[in-house]
């Protein structure tokens, strides 16, 4: 078929081992037109993009599949299974496959290379980081090799967008190899079977699978070998694998590693929490400020409580976690571009193996301590389906910033002096004890998850140690953006819902009661400024949240929630907090009247003057303890419950998740209070 006969529209699916820069070359062919979906069944992501290709005046789109990392074509892994299936799936009708190849160790990617060529897809071959090979003097006969594997090849230069033109170009024009590497039907495994129908077999029948993968890979390599020695010539003086091993003597080594991998994770957190703290700031007075201005121009009533008090708090309520999110995926892209997530991960495997986790759960759980959000989000570097399961079920236990309101309130009350045996102070000491306790039953708790969570897939560790390189930022950026839309998009549609949902519950009530306080607090509202009492209006506000229908649940709830030490307004504050935990605090002001939901020490004097119906104070010890192992524990995060059902891509997880958080929460807290009363 010649060029001019050409279809106008392209299926190419990338393919390539793990750190080929396939990832790059999906960024750079394709730029911000991409969009994410997840492969039927799975909770892999999907990626797919499309770009455009001219040839003669006349417009041709490719529309782009990013599969995951594969190093051949007989799978150990979920992800490595869903990238053979769908290469395999008569119903994706892939038009052309591009083969992305590290240019610095062509002999462990042509292995893949030489399986797709034999299932006669219509095949480009990518030379990705073709610098990177000129800089370490790696010289490729491109020609001798191309004539000799029968398909196209062209040279790539992601970091600086060099030969992508051309690689559009052979896309174009790609054709089927006439060369067989390695054909089963001449083969003594099987008589009369061709090389799709065997790979398509042993991804169900694993016995038959061991005796094809062995044959087809010794066959292989010899005629690799054959290939690596005539077109491929590396010097033998020192090179930059050679710099990186040594680099690797002190990154990996058995005590300085973890010392490097502690100020790493140490300094990515302080950074995270620190300078996302500002912008967080800025969006939450931002969407305040809107909400107050459009209170003041649209009628009072039910549109404008709906608009202010549910809809645009939903909003900020995600927006307010882009910051956290973006940092941490920045810092992460930095991590693992430059080379260095694969060293943190391999020396935190044996640490991590115990307790049914590998060594790519590091990063999202010390991350956790800022926000479970975009820690939950991280997990996707997790290739084994089951440890990337347990890592999410157990994140939300690591205590988080939203947790520190909740915490310095209760702490002040406990130790108004913030003094703690004389000596040490008080905030310090119990905020260590929550952080510490939260690592603890995080560990203990994926113990006893390995056992229980069931899976066919093996559970094992293989990670490849790049070279070090500087880190690719357009290529940051992009997987930064993609991750922050994914958010927005999809659980930010969940946090908005129930933000709505609870605005509802705290703006509206049955009963004669309700309808008399609710018409005094509209009178009021319409007043002017000048003429409000302030005073009066917050005494009103907390007798209309009483008698709501989150007031009434309050209510109904504390028979549950009296052997804890809590009454009815602690039981509202616990289910206003599902929108935010640090909600807490600001319910707690409204209930008590405090005026200054930005000052806990306001709120702090209130509830030491707080008294239960025996005149004792209410906010004693036991009661302040049990609170705290309460908020440790309990899920109370509805932007966690979104995220996770966007990662599982099922209610199940969140489910089983809210249910045993809330049950080890109600436990404990239980536990603490008739131990300390």
């Amino acid at each position: 078929m010649s060029p001019s006969t050409k279809n106008t529209s392209l299926k190419v699916a990338l393919v390539g081992n793990p750190n080929a820069g396939k990832s790059s070359v999906f960024n750079a062919l394709t730029g911000l037109n991409q969009k994410t979906g997840n492969y039927s069944g799975v909770t892999v992501d999907r990626f797919e993009g499309s770009t455009t290709y001219y040839y003669q005046q006349q417009k041709h789109e490719f529309k782009i599949l990013d599969l995951p990392g594969i190093y051949s074509l007989f799978p150990n892994s979920k992800d490595e299974e869903i990238a053979c299936k769908t290469l395999l799936d008569p119903n994706e009708q892939i038009d052309v496959v591009v083969i992305v190849a590290d240019s610095t160790n062509l002999k462990r990617n042509l292995l893949l290379a030489t399986q797709l060529i034999d299932l006669r897809f219509k095949t480009v071959l990518a030379l990705n980081m073709i610098d990177e090979a000129n800089a370490q003097n790696i010289v490729i006969d491109v020609a001798g090799l191309q004539e000799t594997i029968g398909v196209s090849i062209v040279c790539l230069d992601s970091r600086n967008k060099l030969g992508f033109n051309e690689l559009k170009e052979k896309i174009f024009s790609a054709n089927v190899s006439s060369s067989i590497f390695y054909d089963l039907n001449a083969s003594n495994i099987k008589s009369g079977f061709n090389y799709r129908n065997a790979i398509n077999e042993s991804l169900l029948d694993k016995t038959y699978r061991s005796s094809i993968e062995n044959s087809d890979k010794i066959y292989r390599y010899s005629v690799i070998n054959y290939l690596i020695t005539k077109f491929v010539k590396s010097p033998a003086q020192l090179n930059r694998k050679e710099i990186s091993a040594k680099i690797d003597g002190i990154t990996t080594h058995k005590i300085f590693g973890y010392l490097i991998l502690l100020m790493v994770l140490f300094l990515v957190f302080q950074f995270i929490f620190y300078i996302s703290e500002m912008p967080m700031a800025w969006i939450e007075r931002l969407f305040l400020n809107f909400g107050q201005l459009l209170s003041q121009q649209l009628p009072a009533g039910q549109l404008n409580d709906l608009l202010v008090n549910g809809v645009i708090a939903g909003v900020s309520g995600v927006i307010m976690f882009v910051p956290q999110i973006a940092f941490l995926f920045l810092f992460i892209g930095f991590l693992e571009d430059s080379g260095y997530m694969a060293r943190a991960s391999f020396i935190m495997d044996k640490v991590m193996r115990p307790f049914g986790l590998n060594g790519r759960s590091v990063i999202p759980l010390i991350s956790g301590t800022a926000c479970a959000v975009p820690s939950i989000m991280a997990t996707r570097s997790i290739s084994n389906l089951k440890e990337r399961l347990i890592t999410i079920f157990i994140l939300p236990l690591i205590s988080c910033s939203a947790r520190l309101p909740v915490y310095t309130l209760l702490i002040s009350v406990l130790y108004p002096k913030s003094v703690f045996l004389g000596v040490f102070n008080a905030k310090g000491v119990v905020l260590f004890m929550l952080y510490m306790l939260g690592f603890v039953v995080t560990l203990i708790t994926a113990f006893f998850l390995k056992r229980l969570v069931k899976s066919t897939e093996s559970s094992f560790f293989i990670m490849e140690l790049p070279v070090y390189r500087w880190p690719q930022l357009s290529s940051i950026s992009l997987m930064v953006y993609n991750r922050v839309k994914v958010f927005v998009t999809d659980a930010g549609k969940i946090i908005v819902a129930i933000s709505i949902i609870l605005w509802f519950l705290s703006s509206h009530g049955l009963g004669k009661k309700y309808n008399e306080i609710s018409e005094v607090y509209q009178s009021m509202k319409l007043l002017p400024s000048s003429k409000v009492n302030h005073e009066e209006l917050q005494k009103i506000e907390t007798l209309k949240l009483e008698y709501s229908f989150i007031g009434v649940l309050g209510k109904v709830i504390e028979p549950a929630i009296k052997p804890l030490g809590f009454d009815w307004k602690i039981g509202i504050a616990l289910i206003s907090s599902f929108a935010a935990r640090e909600v807490f605090v600001g319910t707690m002001a409204t209930i008590y009247q405090s005026g200054n939901t930005e000052n806990t020490e306001s709120i702090k004097q209130k509830l030491l003057k707080e008294t239960n119906d025996a005149g004792e104070p209410l906010y004693s010890a036991a009661v302040c303890w049990s609170l705290l192992i309460f908020y440790a524990f309990a899920m109370q995060c509805m932007s966690t419950m979104a995220v996770v059902k966007r990662e599982t891509k099922s209610w199940k997880w969140v489910i089983a998740q809210l249910t045993f958080m809330s049950g080890l929460a109600y436990c404990s807290a239980l536990l603490v209070f008739n131990l300390l009363n």
